[in-house]
């Protein structure tokens, strides 16, 4: 029997698959760990991080608008590079709670995907 974390990897594998980020459409992707979230903005093409944010050192009272703050920052330092529209990888994990109001916080900076 597999293990959730397992699990995740397998579905991330399944999507990663068919999403990749270019130059002119980067890969937004998501981790969440048991305390914190973080997201990147990548270019799959040179293999390299442009922008990243991360909930660590954010004062919000809930999970959610932790999510959403790092959404907003990670749109707001990608607008900063130039950047407008990504491609979203939710990283295997299900498009509910955190990962959602990262996606949503993301969408109100700026972001288009």
């Amino acid at each position: 029997m597999e293990s959730k974390n397992e699990q995740r990897q397998k579905r991330h594998k399944r999507i990663r698959a068919k999403v990749s980020g270019t130059a002119m459409r980067p890969r937004l992707s998501v981790f969440r760990s048991n305390r914190f979230l973080s997201a990147q903005v990548i270019n799959d093409e040179t293999g390299t991080t442009v922008v990243s944010a991360t909930s660590r050192g954010l004062r919000a009272n809930s999970s959610g608008e932790r999510a959403k703050e790092v959404g907003k920052l990670v749109a707001q330092r990608a607008q900063e590079k130039g950047i407008t529209s990504v491609v979203f990888d939710r990283g295997g994990y299900l498009y509910a709670g955190a990962i959602r109001a990262l996606a949503d916080g993301a969408r109100e900076g700026g972001l288009v995907f």
